[in-house]
């Protein structure tokens, strides 16, 4: 099942399929992202790039508003769990099933985006820390 093996997985495929076709992987524009921020960063000062580096790993390890969002909202509905089956039962059930529905897809797409978020600043501190390991 392809469908759960996440977006390394699919690169893969991608980068297969690519060869067996006998085209060249210059054309992919996932790896053409790649080059353009290793030139980037290659045209930058190694002191410059150190500050850049330790900034990344800030963000990276950062917990950001996403997982306090995702924390808190339970908490907060809880709290509120009175007012809110009260506002529920005298608008009625649609009421009750359009927040849940809003709430559950502001939700997950929330963690979806902070965890691609964490992922381009493991790309990018990974390209940084290889462009200062050469130096």
């Amino acid at each position: 099942m392809n469908l759960f093996r996440g977006d390394a997985h699919k690169f893969y495929l991608k980068l297969k399929k690519m060869r067996e076709s006998d085209i060249s992987f210059h054309k992919i524009e996932e790896i053409n992202e790649v080059t353009e921020i290793q030139t980037f960063y290659s045209d930058l000062e190694s002191h410059t790039l150190e500050k850049i580096l330790y900034r990344m790993i800030k963000e990276k390890d950062g917990s950001g508003m996403i997982p306090i969002f995702v924390s808190t909202g339970p908490w907060l509905l809880f709290l509120f769990s009175d007012q809110l089956q009260e506002f529920i039962l005298t608008r009625g059930m649609t009421w009750g099933i359009g927040f849940a529905v809003i709430y559950v897809i502001i939700l997950t797409l929330s963690v979806i985006l902070h965890f691609r978020e964490k992922a381009w600043a493991s790309l990018h501190i990974a390209i940084i820390e290889d462009i200062l390991d050469s130096r």
